[in-house]
């Protein structure tokens, strides 16, 4: 059994699609693709899931406040203790519990659906709730991601003032730290930095505050650019120090045609081509499959000789990457945090192919 390709099934039937695993409370969009329950067991991830670049976000409709301060119903579903010790999910207080977890373990093949309890809840503010799980996190000595909410515990310190609100990047996954890390030593002054699957804009934000003259920010998902964007106000960042793109869903072509728009209910800006080249560090902290397979897109947005860093993979998976990127980099290094790594390198002046 999967228990994460159930977990995504279950939180496509919630209407809620709130999750708490591990007792950690998490709050995802409504259709959350949750795909790294139990990572390990998934040496590559589906790659035909409409996911943004980096883990587990789609593009949905951000929760009406009225059913975040709804009553509830609160699902603990009881998982194989090699999985995940259990799962929990939200749902409505009306919502048919009984059929979403028969139509959830149907949907995978599984022949037993897992035992569960259902228990009422009373109304709840849900985002009070969230905001109060996230704290200021030191990611090394002098550099903090602070939620908007609260204050900073060292004001002379670079603070990365936050709120993640849907999109991915927070601070504290050890793939965001590592590549957080990465480019505290990668950024001298001056430079420009493609944030390739930007999320909350974490990355693109810190690349600043080290000294980067530019940083542009690109995402499939129109609520990351509009969370980048809100972010990136919060420190006093204006647009032209940080450029936000919204670029095509189509992994074979992430970055299409300039002039060309795309109708969403956000206020995001044009989706524009970006240069080739042009980049002295470029980041992506996304999943496993579309590393593999837009490696090339990757690399062409550097110039020869540009650091790239690729991250959102496990440790164990590194073999896949090194041995994709062996032709397109030189001096390839690995850092690794909680079984996760970040790899890293220089683009090739003279690629041998790839």
């Amino acid at each position: 059994m999967s228990s994460s390709n159930f977990f995504k099934h279950l939180t496509l039937t919630s209407s809620y699609g709130f999750s708490i695993l591990s007792r950690r409370f998490i709050h995802p969009p409504l259709t959350l693709l949750f795909t790294n329950i139990y990572p390990k067991r998934q040496p590559l991830i589906p790659t035909k899931i409409s996911l943004r670049f980096s883990n587990c976000y789609t593009s949905v409709t951000e929760p009406q406040s009225s059913t975040l301060l709804s009553p509830y119903l609160s699902v603990r579903i009881r998982c194989r203790n090699d999985i995940a010790i259990c799962i929990e999910s939200i749902f409505p207080e009306l919502e048919d519990v009984d059929v979403c977890i028969s139509q959830a373990a149907d949907s995978i093949g599984l022949k037993e659906i897992p035992s569960y309890e259902v228990k009422a809840g009373e109304q709840y503010d849900w985002i009070k709730k969230t905001q109060e799980s996230f704290d200021p996190i030191e990611v090394t000595k002098g550099l903090w991601i602070v939620p908007e909410w609260k204050t900073p515990p060292d004001v002379q310190a670079t603070n990365i003032i936050l709120n993640p609100g849907l999109a991915f990047g927070t601070g504290e996954h050890p793939t965001t730290r590592l590549c957080l890390l990465l480019l505290q030593r990668l950024i001298k002054g001056g430079e420009h930095f493609l944030d390739y699957g930007t999320g909350s804009g974490i990355l693109a934000i810190a690349a600043l505050k080290f000294g980067a003259s530019l940083s542009v920010g690109v995402d499939i998902d129109p609520i990351a650019i509009t969370s980048a964007r809100q972010n990136a106000a919060l420190n006093n960042i204006g647009p032209e120090k940080l450029q936000l793109h919204l670029v095509s869903g189509n992994t074979s072509s992430p970055l299409i045609d300039e002039h060309k728009y795309v109708e969403k209910q956000t206020s995001c800006e044009k989706v524009v081509e970006s240069e080739q080249e042009k980049y002295d560090v470029v980041i992506a902290n996304i999943l496993l499959n579309p590393l593999l397979e837009l490696a090339d897109d990757i690399i062409s947005h550097a110039k020869p000789g540009a650091a790239i860093g690729l991250s959102g993979i496990l440790s164990e998976q590194l073999p896949y990457i090194m041995d994709r990127y062996s032709p397109l980099l030189d001096d390839i290094s690995v850092s690794e945090m909680d079984d996760w790594a970040c790899l890293s390198g220089r683009k090739k002046t003279i690629l041998t192919g790839g």
